[in-house]
């Protein structure tokens, strides 16, 4: 049941990742009404394993493999309006969807009073037992990963 869902988000990613000007279905006449499919594969195992890869003649192409049917990788590309290729490599197991890919929002630059407010708190930790010291410096490491 989980590999179908995860199969489901990862087609429904794969059609409407391309960002589009319309509503409802392809205006006839279009490159998107008129693709046709250059190239198609799918094998699926007993076991749950699969993977398939197709590609349309309208430049969107899109692959994905799952050894156990519940976790899988993948990729897929497509040529948006503004002429560029867009490609996005993901993950989908038990955590979720993860995209990775250069064209994906980045978070910003992290305030400098925010990352010297968590330079203080890590100065000067907690006694809390519970207060996770790791993670603080986990957090740390991400925000000054965005200053550049």
């Amino acid at each position: 049941m989980f590999s179908k869902l995860i199969t489901l988000a990862a087609l429904v990613a794969c059609t409407l990742g391309a960002p589009q000007k319309r509503l409802g279905v392809p205006l006839v006449g279009t490159a998107e009404s008129q693709a046709v499919i250059l190239a198609q594969e799918h094998n699926h195992d007993p076991s749950g394993a699969y993977n398939y890869r197709y590609e349309t003649s309208n430049g969107i192409s899109a692959q994905q493999t799952s050894y156990d049917g519940a976790n899988s990788v993948g990729e897929y590309s497509y040529t948006g309006p503004d002429g560029v290729l867009y490609r996005v490599a993901y993950n989908a197991d038990t955590y979720g969807f993860q995209p990775q890919g250069a064209h994906l929002p980045v978070e910003p630059p992290v305030p400098d009073h925010v990352l010297k407010g968590l330079e203080q708190i890590r100065a000067n930790p907690p006694r809390d037992p519970e207060f996770n010291l790791a993670a603080l410096d986990a957090q740390i490491a991400r925000l000054r990963a965005t200053l550049g």
